[in-house]
């Protein structure tokens, strides 16, 4: 079986002041904090869910 590739998200700039879509992208990727690193696979999904809000979240690295 092939291992999964991963990559690992921060949070890193507050959704306050964002459109209601930024909000629930954010919590779509499972953040619940501020500076909260999550890991998730790389799959086509996350990374439009990422792409959508580059300025509250960044790419630490992949695995």
């Amino acid at each position: 079986m092939a291992k999964t590739k991963m990559i690992r998200i921060q949070y890193y700039r507050s959704k306050i002041a964002t459109p209601t879509k930024h909000k629930l992208v954010i919590k779509g990727l499972g953040f619940t904090r501020l500076n909260q690193i999550v890991e998730r696979e790389d799959t086509d999904s996350v990374r439009g869910m990422v792409k959508a809000v580059p300025h509250l979240v960044r790419i630490l690295e992949e695995k």
